[in-house]
């Protein structure tokens, strides 16, 4: 994104020649911390409309989200979306990209990785809380912003159907995960019986993208303040969450490490998330979700095992990759941190 293109965008939010500073690696958005001559700081970002083809939605689900919120004092808080000078919550440049803002929040921060279990239990109490204090808004109010996302059915007939059409040479490296996958189908009978059952597994607003770093906490206390980068709050289900949370924060290796005799699971950590998470729903979840509290970090590893898997068998058309086997090895790393959250549940 050029200077240029930055600074007219920025120029619509706020007075004056603003200071602008890049945030984080810009792997999804472009993302800019922009401070204004009159004190007045936010966050910009430029929406990856490749990956979020109608990104007007998730604007409107942030403004549901946000005025549901803020009659609620006291409890769950969201930053506040900043208008343009001309009253709109987003803006569209001359070339088509899409702008919206939101508050900067003094003396915050995000960590990358969480530092203890305390501030695992923060992250995922927060996660959690976030979702009960909206258990009084529609579900169905939101809009569905990346269909099929956390659709385990689609993304094992996805696999299926690449197996089909792979070239031989990626089928063979690929044998093991391949059989590994198939043998344990039962994860995907158990996410069908969830979906036929809405009583028991009610759909929710949910966050769907549930790592620390999308916490914010307080530089001085370390008291959480909120949840941010809402672009996928949506409609789900509390496997989501909650098993992205322990795919992710419980794993003792990250999902591209190669390092196989080491990936495992943090218990402590792994403990920490679901006792936080159970505390931030409080009463919100069923009786067989209580019981079921141990599939969703099963859930969500054989999904990102399956996706990993798929996009190596179809050429490494969607994730990054450094280097031509990097696919096929995080789908193994997901495969083995599968295999130890089972012995967990046992």
């Amino acid at each position: 994104m050029n200077t240029t293109t930055i600074q007219t965008a920025a120029a619509q939010f706020g007075e004056g020649t603003p200071a602008i500073e890049q945030l984080g690696q810009g792997l999804i958005h472009h993302t800019y911390k922009v401070s204004y001559a009159n004190g007045n700081a936010i966050i910009l970002q430029g929406l990856n409309q490749s990956v979020f083809k109608h990104p007007e939605d998730i604007i409107f689900n942030y403004r549901q989200v946000y005025d549901f919120l803020v009659k609620q004092p006291g409890g769950m808080q969201v930053a506040p979306l900043v208008s343009t000078k001309s009253g709109k919550d987003f803006f569209t440049d001359a070339d088509h990209h899409f702008w919206r803002a939101t508050q900067f929040i003094p003396g915050s921060y995000a960590p990358a990785l969480p530092a203890d279990a305390k501030e695992v239990y923060a992250a995922a109490h927060c996660f959690a809380a976030f979702t009960s204090a909206l258990s009084g808004l529609s579900a169905g109010s939101l809009k569905i912003i990346l269909p099929g996302f956390h659709d385990l059915s689609l993304r094992h007939r996805q696999f299926e159907d690449t197996v089909k059409s792979a070239h031989i040479s990626r089928l063979l490296k690929a044998t093991h995960v391949i059989s590994e996958l198939r043998d344990r189908t039962g994860l995907v009978a158990f996410y069908e019986t969830m979906m036929a059952s809405p009583t028991d597994y009610p759909a929710r607003i949910m966050h769907h993208d549930c790592k620390i770093s999308n916490i914010l906490f307080n530089q001085s206390t370390k008291a959480v303040i909120c949840p941010v980068d809402l672009d996928t709050v949506m409609p789900g289900y509390y496997i989501s969450d909650l098993g992205d949370m322990i795919r992710s924060m419980a794993c003792t290796e990250d999902e591209n490490s190669s390092a196989w005799e080491h990936i495992g699971v943090n218990m402590e950590y792994y403990d920490t998330l679901i006792d936080a998470y159970l505390a931030g729903m409080g009463s919100t979840l069923t009786a067989a979700e209580k019981k079921n509290i141990h599939k969703p970090g099963l859930l969500l590893t054989y999904m990102q095992c399956l996706r990993y898997t798929t996009d190596f068998l179809q050429n490494d058309v969607y994730y990054k990759t450094t280097y031509p086997e990097q696919n096929l090895n995080r789908a193994l790393n997901q495969l083995i941190l599968l295999e130890r959250l089972e012995e967990v549940a046992k």
